[in-house]
């Protein structure tokens, strides 16, 4: 009975995160989602502390533990959650990546340490039945043992150099998101970063086939691949670390999906999967929006070693033209239509609510209005969506780069706030530009072009934007929610 409680419990939780996950899709019912995926999360939990059986017929023990850290867990988790600023969440979800990868790690050192304890206990009683000698049966019996064994070695080592990689990875993701980690490139970084994880795979692969033995070479493996991780995020920087977190977070997946092999826990295995297989997709359709190549992202060379202004872009020249508040607010009134690109500017000054009501003081006066949403903008996938979600902007307005390009010829006012890499036309046509290759909202295809910008310093990717220098575009220097507040208030007044 309680084992079909449990299975059902199971159950319960693989289609909650299927419908969870369809739900995540859609901004207006990805809330809802996301609470369907954590109830079926709770209930395959308690279903496994109270209705799991062990091998001889006992419960789980050490709940205290258990309940302790789930308290525990669940404290940080909410208080994190609740506190963090929509800025910081690329840096929020760097961590909690890295706690994941960091707990499969564990499981795998952990069942390791399991699997010699069973490795002993099998070879004991044999030597000393047998005397030494080895029977036909017995060398059956040990070669099954054995095959059985290597197949958990594998699973073993998987868990453990997918979760070690992912953790120490997204640490220092985490540290440069946060400004606190550099880029660093290290001399031929690419045969660094190749020979490492061919140490680490053969090594794996000696261990596991029997060739070598002893618990250094676990350990070893560990150590290469938490440097592995290290070195593998360490040179990459600009506008390439939305792709590697979502890489990292596939890596998460895969890792937890090993820990439900070694349970034989369905639901955590069919959860790792759906993660790390969601995590791989959205890798492929960030690295096609980046122009970037999936292979180079795994052996860590990605463009961030040619974002600081190294190399042999063109420097962008001309005349910098300024508007201020009223007029830019007289060009948009007297507009058709009206284009908003949201960046990370928007989201640093908290700005979102005030963009909102000049879009509606805009509607008002008759002027078609919409928001041009670049996949990569704000650092992570969906962070414009959601922050412009929280002030109730409708979710029909915000289209993706392939719905809103071909608007832009047709738009008479483009308002840049905070953006820069995903509009910079150097994407388009300099060869030797960092970004050269990357798909960008074509806002200098508008008649005008309003950027609200602090200053002219170099965006993300640290390389100027010949955008500012179009004789269409005005720039309207400040901080982005007072300006916008000016904005607000020139359109009340006029």
């Amino acid at each position: 009975m309680e084992n079909n409680l449990l299975v059902l419990s199971y159950l319960i939780g693989s289609i909650t995160f299927i419908v969870g996950l369809k739900m995540l899709g859609k901004p207006d019912s990805a809330r809802k989602g996301n609470l369907v995926a954590a109830f079926g999360m709770a209930v395959a939990i308690f279903g496994t502390i109270f209705l799991y059986k062990t091998t001889d017929g006992k419960h789980l023990h050490n709940l205290e533990w258990i309940f302790g850290g789930l308290l525990l867990g669940s404290v940080i988790g909410t208080l994190a959650a609740k506190r963090v600023q929509m800025t910081a969440m690329p840096q929020m979800v760097s961590l909690f990546n890295g706690m994941g990868g960091a707990c499969a790690m564990l499981i795998s050192i952990i069942e390791f340490g399991h699997l010699g304890e069973i490795l002993n206990a099998a070879n004991t009683p044999t030597q000393e039945i047998m005397g030494g000698a080895m029977n036909e049966l017995v060398q059956t019996i040990q070669a099954a043992l054995m095959a059985s064994m290597r197949i958990k070695l594998l699973i073993i080592f998987a868990g453990l150099i997918i979760g070690a990689i992912s953790f120490a990875g997204s640490m220092i993701a985490w540290g440069k998101l946060d400004g606190k980690v550099k880029d660093y490139v290290l001399p031929a970084q690419q045969v660094v970063n190749i020979g490492l994880l061919l140490v680490i795979l053969v090594l794996a692969g000696l261990f596991i086939a029997g060739t070598l033995s002893g618990a250094w070479v676990f350990y070893l493996v560990l150590a290469l691949s938490l440097l592995y991780g290290v070195l593998f995020v360490l040179p990459i920087g600009g506008a390439d670390m939305p792709v590697v977190i979502s890489l990292l977070n596939s890596f998460t997946g895969v890792a937890a999906a090993c820990g439900g092999f070694l349970y034989d826990n369905q639901v955590m295995l069919l959860g790792g999967i759906l993660v790390g297989s969601a995590g791989t997709i959205l890798t492929v359709v960030m690295c096609k929006a980046m122009n970037r190549s999936l292979t180079n992202v795994l052996i860590g060379n990605f463009g961030g070693n040619k974002t600081s202004g190294g190399g042999d872009a063109k420097t962008a020249q001309g005349t910098i033209k300024e508007v201020n508040a009223a007029d830019a607010a007289m060009l948009m009134k007297y507009s058709k239509k009206v284009i908003i690109v949201p960046g990370y500017g928007l989201a640093v000054a908290q700005a979102q609510h005030t963009c909102h009501e000049l879009e509606e003081l805009l509607e008002k006066e008759g002027v078609e209005v919409k928001y041009a949403i670049h996949p990569v903008a704000g650092r992570m996938p969906g962070h414009m969506n959601v922050l412009l979600a929280e002030s109730n902007v409708p979710y029909d307005k915000l289209l993706e780069m392939e719905e809103i390009n071909p608007e832009f010829s047709t738009t008479d006012v483009v308002l840049v706030i905070g953006a820069n890499d995903v509009v910079n036309p150097a994407a388009r046509t300099d060869k030797d530009s960092p970004i050269y290759g990357m798909p960008i909202l074509d806002v200098d295809n508008a008649q005008h072009i309003i950027v609200m910008k602090r200053g002219m310093n170099a965006g993300y990717a640290g390389i100027e934007n010949e955008l500012f220098f179009d004789p269409k575009t005005s720039m309207l220097f400040g901080d982005a929610k007072k300006t916008l507040l000016a904005l607000v208030s020139e359109m009340k007044n006029s």
